[in-house]
């Protein structure tokens, strides 16, 4: 299978006269738009600042779900809409998504019937999609489920299917896929301005951040799918626009895995603050999470809060009583929410989507959820063919079996390269070394990193060890000790000085310690 190249990218911009579409923002909305856009014929460039799934879309809680908590919040359109979606994605990426049992559990008499109606209700949205039923489980078979639980009270519980997955892999597999289909992606092409014929928006300025070229590309519309950045182009357009969004940063915690050794995870369904929690298996390790706090400035490396992490403790320590996980590593992410008259809390502002069209003819997309990045992509590139007068094409990704599909994925860290998986190792055979392990606490071996810069357009330390491999996510001490080995061998790929792998080495320490889980 051919890989993403990022010079023949560039070489396109300069060369292709008018775009049929431009997306700015290569996380899953800019992606899914890009894989659309494509998939009906239409040419299509994406153009991301920084890497593929960076910022929010790489920091998810690694769900795929309809939305427990927005049933109970009436959107019961948008819990049955997830639900398809999840379906879809099972259907289309079996090597990134896959089933997980969660399991509820029940302190109070009152809770149980209230949890089993609603997880009925679940059940019943999910209709043709639906993965399994829920089921009521006895004490007993709840502690067989989860051994560390807390014993005092418990009744019993409720456990029923979802699903989860790896982000930054399906962002790096949406971006494959694109590309197959023709579309023309670049990963550190930061959009400057907007160019303007008469009074439409006709493209845009662009800079090149490993060169400093610059471009102007012309499109017959663009598209904003820049996340929680969406505000800055959209006013960038029109300095008087009124911000649309209103970020909420979620942070994580991730432990040492033994918190569920029967692989299920546990749903706290209601928090100090009317929040669900989540405590899923995953890659080797428990992720905790997520929070809901509103932030006014949106930094693009953002930082868990004190407060927050301590917050995820206390609950995880009042379901686990007596367990006292090994924290690895912390992180957070910002929310695009949008904003709605008189909420006070972002926890309760829906994850709906928003789809705009200005009166320039800027299509902005933003809100929404991972589960729901393809319903988002094809609405989008429905309006933007229609401001762009494009020939009307039918969405494709419906039925889109995305890169990498397989029937039977292999398991542990193979899962997530698909039909690439035996490619990947076949590099081993290029250099006996490459099957070396990068560090004792990680899953990962060196040819997985040469993988990363030659067939998913890795540019920088970061970029493999935070999106092509997990590591920094997983465990952020052995990342570090880790990267000046990995360092290396992105050197020889990539022709790198001994200056710039040592640069490279120091801005990833100053990254990584903001991983690093704060002193007990």
């Amino acid at each position: 299978m051919p890989a993403m190249q990022r010079d023949e990218a560039l070489e396109r911009i300069g060369r292709d006269a008018v775009w049929d579409l431009l997306v700015v923002g290569g996380g899953a909305t800019g992606l899914g738009v890009a894989v659309d856009a494509a998939s009906r014929g239409y040419q299509t460039l994406l153009l991301e600042q920084d890497d593929f799934c960076k910022g929010t879309s790489s920091r998810s809680t690694k769900l795929i779900h309809g939305g427990v908590r927005y049933l109970a919040q009436g959107e019961v359109r948008l819990v049955r809409g997830a639900l398809r979606e999840r379906g879809l994605l099972l259907a289309n990426a079996p090597h990134l998504v896959q089933p997980l049992w969660l399991v509820l559990p029940v302190y109070r008499w009152w809770e149980g019937p209230y949890y089993w109606a609603g997880l009925k209700a679940y059940d019943l949205l999910s209709g043709r999609w639906s993965l399994g039923r829920s089921a009521w489980l006895s004490r007993r078979r709840v502690l067989d489920r989860l051994p560390g639980l807390r014993r005092e009270g418990l009744r019993g519980g409720v456990r029923f299917l979802d699903a989860q997955f790896d982000d930054a892999r399906l962002g790096l597999c949406l971006a494959r896929t694109a590309d197959r289909q023709g579309a023309a992606l670049a990963n550190y092409v930061r959009v400057t301005g907007l160019l303007r014929e008469q009074s439409r928006v006709a493209g845009v300025e662009a800079v090149d951040e490993e060169t400093g070229r610059s471009f102007r590309v012309q499109a017959r519309v663009v598209v904003n799918a820049t996340g929680v950045f969406a505000d800055a182009l959209r006013q960038q357009e029109d300095p008087s626009a009124e911000p649309l969004l209103q970020p909420s940063q979620g942070a994580h915690l991730v432990v040492e895995e033994g918190l569920l050794p029967a692989g299920d995870a546990l749903i706290i369904p209601r928090t100090e603050d009317g929040r669900v929690l989540f405590a899923i298996p995953w890659q080797g390790r428990v992720l905790v999470g997520t929070t809901d706090t509103p932030v006014e400035e949106v930094p693009l490396e953002p930082r868990p809060l004190r407060g927050e992490i301590q917050f995820l403790e206390r609950h995880l320590e009042h379901y686990f009583d007596t367990v006292r996980p090994v924290r690895t590593s912390t992180f957070a992410g910002i929310r695009p929410l949008v904003r709605e008259q008189g909420e006070a809390s972002t926890a309760s502002l829906s994850r709906e989507h928003t789809l705009l069209v200005s009166p320039a003819g800027v299509v902005t997309i933003t809100g929404g959820k991972w589960t729901t990045y393809r319903q988002m992509a094809e609405e989008t590139v429905d309006a933007a063919a229609r401001v762009a007068g494009l020939s009307p094409a039918p969405c494709r990704t419906r039925r889109l079996r995305l890169h990498g599909w397989c029937e039977r994925p292999e398991a542990g860290v193979w899962r997530g390269y698909g039909a690439d998986a035996p490619l990947v190792r076949r590099l081993i055979g290029e250099n006996p070394a490459w099957a070396e392990p990068l560090h004792p606490r990680l899953p990962y071996c060196a040819a997985q990193v040469v993988w990363g810069v030659r067939r998913e357009m890795a540019r920088t330390l970061e970029d493999v060890l935070s999106r092509r491999l997990r590591a920094l996510l997983l465990d952020a001490a052995a990342a570090l000790e880790a990267a000046p080995a990995v360092a290396e061998l992105i050197g020889e790929q990539l022709g790198w000085t001994d200056e710039r792998r040592s640069a490279e080495v120091t801005r990833f320490r100053s990254l990584a310690e903001g991983y690093l889980p704060p002193p007990a």
